[in-house]
């Protein structure tokens, strides 16, 4: 259970670093790429094989990761991803399945987040429950394939076809996009909350979680992950920047 006046803490400082977020301003993949985003947005909506993905996670889907807001931005920006790196034939049936694979991959990505390894044990888990999905046993794999390679500064698995290489690296991109401006509005509150630390802890290892943020900048793996996620973690540094000096004057 949440002690209230840590509750109170993280409230004020989220609140804080979303005034900071809306003067950064959001990233330039929202605009330039708007249409990539209101598609695959639109498409995540509609399709059964997401909503019966949300629906395996249920009340879990607060309890563990980050919650439904974070799944569905992964989700719906790795698919942004895959229709941008797709542009002259993002409307084909081969593409538009490659985006409900992404959704998939996005909604169930951080199923054992709690855990220690959790990409791979995710992937682990994905295998269990993807059984049950109308999916193709070459796209099941590829999408716990995908879960086993989002997590940060581990080994890679190479996928054997383009398709499913481009499936895992929207995947990773999408959610290391995270780690820009959401970080600060709302990841990092989330799990603080959760193991209520005193908001003098949290600053106190909060530069060195800023360098760990900063290492992410040169990781990101498909070419729209490259041109964009930059952005992303620039606008998340500068907003941690600002928060920390607003919290410690």
């Amino acid at each position: 259970m949440q002690v209230e006046g840590l509750s109170h803490e993280y409230r004020h400082a989220q609140e804080i670093a979303r005034r900071i977020a809306v003067d950064v301003g959001d990233p330039f993949f929202y605009s330039e790429q708007e249409n990539a985003v209101e598609t695959s947005g639109r498409l995540f909506r509609e399709h059964p094989l997401v909503i019966r993905a949300i629906d395996v996670l249920g009340a879990d889907l607060e309890r563990k990761g980050h919650g439904l807001s974070h799944v569905t931005k992964v989700a719906v920006d790795a698919g942004a991803i895959i229709l941008v790196e797709h542009e002259k034939d993002n409307s084909s049936d081969r593409i538009l399945r490659l985006v409900t694979l992404a959704h998939v991959a996005g909604v169930l990505h951080d199923i054992k987040r709690e855990e220690k390894d959790h990409a791979m044990k995710g992937a682990e888990e994905a295998g269990r429950i993807l059984p049950a999905f109308d999916l193709s046993d070459g796209e099941r794999a590829a999408i716990a394939e995908a879960i086993a390679n989002h997590e940060a500064f581990r080994p890679v698995l190479p996928m054997d076809d383009p398709a499913w290489q481009l499936l895992s690296d929207a995947l990773y991109d999408a959610d290391k996009f995270r780690w820009g401006p959401d970080n600060f509005s709302e990841m990092l509150w989330d799990m603080v909350s959760r193991r209520n630390v005193p908001l003098s802890a949290v600053l106190g290892r909060f530069l060195k979680g800023m360098e760990g943020i900063g290492k992410i900048r040169d990781t990101f793996r498909s070419e729209t992950g490259r041109r964009y996620g930059p952005d992303f973690i620039d606008r998340g540094m500068e907003i941690g920047s600002r928060l920390y000096a607003e919290l410690t004057r």
